[in-house]
């Protein structure tokens, strides 16, 4: 009996409006890199399905960078603790750890030999350090600013420089090593978001909220000209990136474009529009060998096309937000992976590929809590919004008609065959048929927390806070109280009929999971123990012998229903966040997420 992870499929970048956002790129031209809480998320550039995930923040991660050399990454987070670790290895040892800031990190830059750094961002005496990567020894002072600093780039010959941009309105220049600060750059009106050194050293550039970019000498810091005259662009800019030769350089900005410059010419040869919703806001920029990467206000990334600048070669998508639910339904006899998030947002993710897109149109506006798929291929989905939604799964858009609403906040919901639907509320069970309620319990003298519907259609089980599943048999369309109720150990948190409804499975507070033999009047089949924290969600395999429990702790068990004793543990499957989803994708392929917006496939072997 054994597991092993099979894919990843990241996050995307947790955005912030009005924040830049750092993309790292690896020097060898293989990956890129942003964080998402408390994640950093490594990605192949020309197949961004392929991931790699690092996650031994204790705190939200504010940037990583690679060292020139390839081998190391530095990350910091937004306590001030920079870690530096190891690229080549699957496990990321750590190398070494500094705290040089008492407050956020908010960019890092290394010198080309990848022996000294260099950290900006808040802090209470200073904003900005300079050390030697392998002792943490200074060698310098990024003094000469009254506020936070947002960026710092080194210039990668020598003899080297460092320049930084802050929400003082201001850059500065040092020299060095050992760096001291020589002068001020007063050139912007308004903070200055970005400042990124050319390849070859000669020359740097500023980037301000004022819409403005100023070009300098990279050996002297001599102003030597503003790009794109008054105004660069209309809104904010965030973020450049240079091009490898050092000739034209891209910029992101709150105007929701990204413009590609000749240096040289002083103006801009392409502009990319990138939509026109608020969530198009351009908020970082990756210049890459041949791809020209931009990060949008909606976390989603977009790869430009310089022939086409309305429409970008690619956007990758997934969830910024953590993933609360998700199911599996087969397509075209392709399985596919349906997940829906904390923001309402819903992503299906071809499981084999990784290719992913979401539904068009106006979906839930809040907290997507429970899907499950109904024979009419449709997903259901229950949030927190009030509402019961169908999608149909071959439009792959929202439908404005097929939305029921509730009276009370759905917590669960459940399908059968005939077009019954089960909905728990809070205080409240309704049970639904061809999308329409026709029938309501009021009034329950228990609080119920979770439901399901025996496959056959006949029976519907509800399970309390106070540890009974009480059973009702539907028929036509009313709920009839047969006096039946089943006790476990604790408050239910989440149960299921087996597919061939022979089995219900549950699991509760007191970290036990317990299946029931239908057949013989839901006597107990056996228990489960294993948990050392409450489990939260639960999944039943396509072959009816095993089921898998997720947990707080962080683990998840696949149990074997004839044998207690026979058990796969996956421990840590999402390292600090416990797992919030499970489905199967067939007998041996379980899918779990997590608060960390990440969806992960494991092979099972029994």
């Amino acid at each position: 009996m054994s597991h092993e992870l099979k894919h990843v499929f990241a996050s995307l970048p947790q955005m912030e409006r009005g924040v830049a956002k750092v993309i790292g790129g690896d020097p060898k031209g293989n990956n890129f890199l942003y964080t998402n809480g408390k994640c950093v998320v490594i990605r192949n550039i020309d197949n961004p399905a392929i991931a790699d995930i690092y996650t031994e923040h204790a705190h939200t991660v504010t940037v990583a960078k690679y060292a020139p050399s390839g081998f190391y990454i530095a990350s910091g987070d937004a306590s001030g603790k920079i870690r530096i670790w190891d690229t080549t290895q699957k496990e990321h040892i750590l190398k070494y750890e500094y705290t040089p800031l008492s407050g956020k990190v908010k960019d890092i830059a290394w010198t080309e030999d990848s022996k000294r750094m260099a950290v900006v961002g808040d802090g209470r005496e200073k904003f900005g350090a300079v050390f030697l990567w392998d002792t943490g020894s200074s060698v310098g002072d990024l003094s000469g600013h009254s506020k936070l600093i947002n960026s710092v780039d080194v210039k990668q010959t020598r003899p080297y420089r460092i320049a930084t941009a802050s929400d003082d309105t201001c850059g500065s220049f040092y020299q060095g090593p050992p760096f001291k600060f020589q002068f001020t750059l007063r050139d912007h009106s308004q903070f200055v978001n970005c400042v990124r050194y050319s390849p070859d050293g000669n020359r740097f550039v500023t980037a301000g909220a004022d819409g403005q970019m100023f070009l300098y000498d990279g050996k002297d810091g001599t102003l030597v000209s503003a790009l794109g005259g008054e105004k660069a662009h209309k809104g904010g800019i965030y973020a450049v990136s240079w091009s490898p030769d050092s000739s034209q350089l891209i910029s992101a900005s709150g105007d929701k474009t990204v413009k590609l410059w000749d240096v040289g010419a002083g103006t801009a040869v392409t502009t990319f529009n990138l939509g026109t919703d608020v969530t198009d806001q351009q908020l970082g920029c990756l210049w890459q060998n041949n791809h020209l990467l931009t990060i949008s206000l909606s976390g989603y990334i977009n790869y430009l096309d310089k022939s086409n600048p309305d429409r970008p070669i690619r956007t990758i998508k997934g969830h910024t937000k953590s993933i609360q639910c998700l199911t599996v339904h087969k397509k075209d006899g392709r399985p596919y992976i349906y997940s829906g998030s904390h923001d309402g947002h819903i992503n299906y993710w071809d499981a084999e590929t990784g290719e992913n897109d979401c539904f068009s149109g106006k979906g839930h506006t809040n907290q997507v809590s429970k899907m499950v798929t109904d024979q009419a291929h449709e997903l259901v989905t229950c949030s927190m919004d009030d509402t019961l939604r169908y999608t149909n799964l071959s439009k792959t858009e929202y439908s404005a008609s097929d939305v029921v609403k509730m009276d009370f906040q759905p917590k669960s919901v459940s399908v059968a065959s005939g077009g019954l639907s089960l909905a728990v509320c809070i205080g409240q069970v309704v049970l639904l048929k061809d999308k329409k309620k026709v029938f309501t319990l009021d009034n329950l003298d228990y609080e119920a927390e979770v439901g399901a519907i025996h496959p056959g259609g006949t029976i519907a089980a509800v399970g309390g806070a106070d540890g009974g599943i009480r059973l009702y048999s539907i028929q036509g369309h009313t709920l009839k109280d047969e006096g039946q109720t089943v006790k476990t150990g604790g408050a239910v948190t989440d149960m299921a009929y087996s597919n061939d409804g022979a089995y219900l499975a549950v699991i509760d507070d007191k970290k036990v999971a317990t299946a029931f033999t239908v057949a013989d009047s839901y006597s107990v089949k056996n228990e489960f123990y294993g948990h050392h924290a409450k489990p939260v969600t639960l999944a039943w395999s396509p072959d009816n012998e095993h089921f898998a429990t997720g947990g707080m702790d962080m683990n998840v068990y696949i149990w074997t229903v004839a044998d207690p004793d026979k058990r796969i543990k996956l421990s840590d499957t999402h390292r600090l966040h416990h797992v919030s989803g499970l489905a199967w994708v067939d007998e041996h392929t379980l899918v779990t997420t997590s608060h960390d917006a990440t969806i992960k496939q494991w092979t099972v072997a029994y």
